[in-house]
């Protein structure tokens, strides 16, 4: 049994081991706290902490499911590797700093957690050593050492409290100074590891690291980090104004994201911008207080983008590593079970009736109608939804239907091991939602709608599935307008100023200071120059010196030579 297999049985022993501890303690409303005292320092103890509750436990689960399910597809997908156990090494390292990060009440336990998702995430995308991954690991740990950042200035401020466990400080210190500073400091450590705006373009950039890498990224662990941490900080924030500026820059990151995958041909980088826009409603629904709701979308929206990634994984690996979705056509000829799932987790993303994704999202949506907000931000929130199954049907379109303009005589083969990981995955997309709605909504809200705001969700839905349909058959018309779709397709130019405007043109700055000064004019004023010149004079002061003497001694033979003679 290879090291993948022993790693899918464990994590998956692991997995039915918190699965059954976070019932019994949803069901018992259970909390432990477990303390460890390293030293004290006058009033200032070290103290490591770990905090057991139903949302730790079950967010352990999730990942502990759903990084077996990896180990599983990486056995087949990574097969050819020449470092698979630099692989495997990276990824149990990747899942324990996100464990670590789950666990921790305390502020230097997360600090651990957060900077290990950072700094392994960086030796996973660059795990294929080229260019493009080097530019993107670099572009990943430089945007997360923000947040890396924040989070130790809020370090330095919880010393005021003499500990680090914000636990015990919540309650007591909310209209505090101090607290207010480390609610910004951890809002925006979050939405840097969460990719919202302004910190949006590293997370398509991170799509260089292998595709069973991104389903575990971009599914439950990194992404979501900065959302659990707010999660945890939740009754800090709750009726504070940061939550304002919250929900409008999480409602422009989702909507950017929406629009921009529906001009967007490479395949990760679609599945990608599908987890921005994600990750922008479930900061938009956390910021309107509906924290429990926004954990239950994180959930299921677990389940359903790592199996978008695992069917997009088996398209590329067979297509010779081809993301482009132009040449995929009529893929349900070569991979039927493939696609099916690949539809089952498009379907549950645009959160269609009864899949995982319907649940979380169908509530959201009602509950935000139940707010009192303004029909700018209403509109825009649906459009985001509908935005999503602009692209989702876009995508289906150019998988399943036209012609397969890549490799037609290739024999294409779905292996065991990629339909039993996926199968799994499949289930939980179609069921996972209702079974985790059962499992922890259990105090309902009245929500009192009219028949039309009921149906918004199927409205904006088949409004999003003609829009889908319409960029795939109008898009050559489309391209004549370059400056709307430079725009659109480049973010926002979200990379030109939070990546090329923060290194590239300073470097672009040091380079012409380099050539123009270090080996321009510093050569010949700078100390090489007055070497070179000073050098230059010397020689020539030696060679009339040796002159003059040669004059000397022939002059004095001369004169000599006439003494002689007469």
């Amino acid at each position: 049994m290879n090291l993948y297999k022993k790693m899918f049985f464990f994590l998956m022993f692991n997995m039915m081991i918190m699965l059954t501890i976070s019932i019994f303690f949803l069901k018992n409303g259970n909390t432990i706290i477990i303390e460890w005292e390293i030293f004290t320092l006058n009033s200032i103890s070290i103290i490591y902490m770990l905090i057991f509750d139903f949302k730790s436990l079950f967010f352990m689960m999730l990942v502990s499911m759903i990084s077996s399910m990896i180990m599983l597809y990486s056995n087949e997908y990574m097969d050819t590797e020449i470092f698979n156990f630099r692989f495997i090494l990276l990824i149990i390292m990747f899942i324990l700093s996100m464990m670590l990060m789950i666990l921790s009440p305390n502020m230097i336990s997360i600090m651990l957690g957060w900077d290990g998702l950072g700094l392994i995430s960086y030796c996973l995308v660059i795990f294929y050593q080229n260019k493009t991954s080097m530019n993107s690991g670099l572009l990943t740990a430089l945007s997360n050492r923000i947040g890396d950042v924040l989070i130790l200035i809020s370090i330095a401020w919880f010393m005021n409290y003499g500990s680090w466990n914000f636990m015990y400080y919540i309650y007591l210190f909310n209209m505090d100074f101090e607290m207010n500073m480390i609610l910004l400091l951890m809002l925006f450590a979050a939405m840097t590891k969460s990719a919202q705006i302004p910190f949006s373009s590293w997370l398509p950039a991170a799509m260089a690291a292998p595709t069973p890498i991104s389903a575990l990224v971009h599914s439950s662990t990194l992404v979501t980090a900065g959302v659990y941490l707010l999660i945890r900080f939740y009754l800090l924030m709750e009726n504070h104004y940061v939550l304002k500026i919250l929900m409008f820059l999480s409602c422009m990151t989702m909507f950017m994201s929406g629009l921009t995958a529906n001009f967007e041909y490479d395949l990760k980088k679609i599945i990608a911008l599908s987890t921005l826009s994600q990750l922008g409603l479930m900061m938009m629904v956390l910021s309107l207080g509906m924290e429990l709701l926004t954990l239950f979308h994180l959930f299921t929206h677990a389940l359903f983008k790592s199996l978008l990634f695992m069917c997009a994984g088996i398209f590329i690996h067979f297509l010779n590593n081809n993301q482009d979705i132009r040449f995929m056509g009529n893929m349900i000829m070569y991979f039927p079970m493939g696609c099916l799932s690949f539809n089952i987790g498009n379907m549950a993303l645009c959160g269609m009736p009864f899949m995982a994704g319907f649940y979380s999202k169908d509530l959201m949506m009602e509950m935000y109608l139940m707010e009192n907000y303004n029909l700018f931000l209403l509109l825009l929130f649906y459009v985001s939804l509908g935005l999503t199954m602009s692209y989702s049907i876009r995508l289906m379109i150019f998988l399943l239907m036209g012609n397969n303009m890549c490799f037609p005589l290739f024999n294409f083969v779905e292996p065991m091991l990629y339909l039993k990981s996926m199968f799994i995955l499949t289930l939980l997309s179609i069921l996972g939602g209702s079974f985790i709605m059962h499992l922890i909504l259990l105090d309902y809200n009245m929500i009192y709608l009219c028949n039309l705001m009921k149906f918004m969700l199927i409205i904006f839905m088949i409004f999003g599935m003609f829009l889908g349909i319409y960029c795939h058959l109008y898009m050559h018309y489309m391209m004549k307008h370059m400056n709307i779709l430079f725009f659109t397709f480049n973010m926002w130019f979200l990379p030109k100023i939070s990546t090329y405007g923060m290194n590239f043109y300073v470097l672009k700055i040091n380079y012409n200071m380099l050539m123009n000064l270090d080996l321009g004019w510093f050569e010949l004023i700078g100390p090489q120059g007055l070497f070179k010149n000073f050098m230059f004079f010397i020689s020539k002061n030696q060679f009339f010196q040796l002159i003059s003497v040669f004059f000397f001694f022939f002059f004095f033979f001369w004169l000599l030579f006439i003494c002689i003679l007469f």
